[in-house]
């Protein structure tokens, strides 16, 4: 048995088991990887990591397992499985992941099957059943992910801890409390406005953390040097997962052109600059926006670097995250029946629309252009207007 003190949790207690799956270098290197990538360029607190957030999902899936009512062995799964859970994420964590071509989740199905992990988790579990879960699938899958699962719980505490950002401060006792697993993980009513909080929370952490302005263009940086890496072969997707953030910058420092010239313009926060946005919620149709095929969206950065005579390797049109909220789909116990929480909530059922709000299409291109830019035409370019059609751009 051991005892980690963890900043958020407090006292966490990992078996023999537990420990020797945390001391394989795949989760040990976790503790590389920062949780918010480059977040600590805006809230220079944000330093803390995937490991810090492994073990302490891996606390809020016991305390899951206990207050619905699991058995020795469902629990002690559980817990592996949340320790598991972010293994394949590569350096820098979603920043990352938004230039490849697959997902962490793939990737962590595949370290666990391909390498000394199987082995452990074979003296107890069964390796398929553990990636299962950790995919969300089967029964325990919606505790680990789920509309309000162990995973989402400890990030946005954790998350709010690290930036000083107070928003996702959430009720994690009484909304554990409250839950049951049948099917699904239920709420019962009383958990209503836990719920509500939960889902308030992670709505106001995007716009002041996770898609903040500044942020969007720093890994809009990031990921145009990582996938100048990935499409010259100096770096394998597939083998993302073997390195961590202190790799990946020593790499970009070693090479010539952009992906030194990116490396150096974050290290001394020489940032690109945001010229022009458009609200999605000023569209006719949002959604579609997340539909524009990436080709179409370099060849207008193309033209408009031509036009403004930006480097065209930094003249990014940046399409924020899909603000999914699918805790809006979480299933509240009333009465004898089952309703989403959007059905019963005046308050969720209108983040369906305010959702949008926030979000927008961001154009950015090196500062010694603004002003030149701050003449230019970009309707002319980004036909996203109300007045105008998105399909055309599908």
């Amino acid at each position: 048995m051991k005892i980690i003190r963890d900043s958020v949790h407090g006292n966490l207690y990992l078996d023999d088991f537990e420990i020797k799956l945390a001391d394989t270098p795949q989760v040990q290197r976790l503790r590389r990887v920062k949780q918010l990538g480059f977040t600590n360029l805006v809230y220079p607190g944000a330093n803390h990591s995937r490991f810090e957030h492994s073990i302490g999902t891996m606390h809020n899936a016991s305390k899951i397992a206990d207050s619905v009512g699991l058995n020795d062995y469902e629990k002690k799964m559980l817990r592996i499985c949340a320790l598991l859970h972010d293994t394949g994420h590569g350096p820098f964590s979603h920043v990352s992941e938004g230039a490849l071509d697959i997902t962490h989740e793939y990737l962590t199905s595949k370290i666990i099957r391909e390498t000394h992990i199987k082995d452990i988790i074979s003296e107890k579990f069964d390796p398929e059943e553990v990636i299962d879960i950790i995919n969300g699938k089967g029964r325990l899958g919606q505790i680990m992910s789920g509309e309000l699962d162990a995973d989402r719980m400890d990030y946005l505490l954790r998350d709010s801890y690290y930036t000083g950002v107070a928003y996702g401060t959430i009720d994690t006792e009484r909304l554990i409390h409250s839950m049951k697993l049948e099917d699904n993980i239920i709420i019962d009513s009383k958990g209503i406005h836990a719920a509500e909080s939960a889902l308030i929370a992670r709505y106001q952490m995007y716009p002041s953390v996770y898609q903040h302005h500044t942020t969007r263009i720093i890994n809009s940086m990031f990921r145009r040097g990582m996938k100048w890496l990935f499409e010259t072969g100096r770096i394998d997707q597939e083998r993302i997962y073997h390195y961590d953030d202190a790799d990946i910058i020593s790499i970009a420092r070693a090479e010539e052109g952009l992906v030194k010239d990116v490396i150096n313009r974050l290290d001394n926060r020489d940032l690109l600059k945001s010229v022009y946005s458009i609200k999605l919620s000023d569209l006719e149709e949002p959604k579609d926006v997340f539909k524009i095929k990436e080709s179409k969206i370099n060849k207008i950065e193309i033209e408009i670097a031509e036009d403004l005579g930006s480097p065209p390797e930094y003249t990014i049109i940046d399409i924020p995250e899909y603000p999914f909220f699918n805790e809006m789909r979480t299933l509240i116990s009333v009465g004898d029946e089952c309703v989403k929480l959007s059905e019963i909530s005046a308050l969720v059922n209108a983040l369906k629309t305010v959702r949008f709000n926030y979000a927008d299409i961001a154009i950015y291109i090196p500062e010694e252009y603004a002003e030149k830019a701050s003449n230019f035409q970009f309707d002319s370019y980004i036909e996203l207007t109300m007045q105008k059609n998105i399909k055309d751009w599908l």
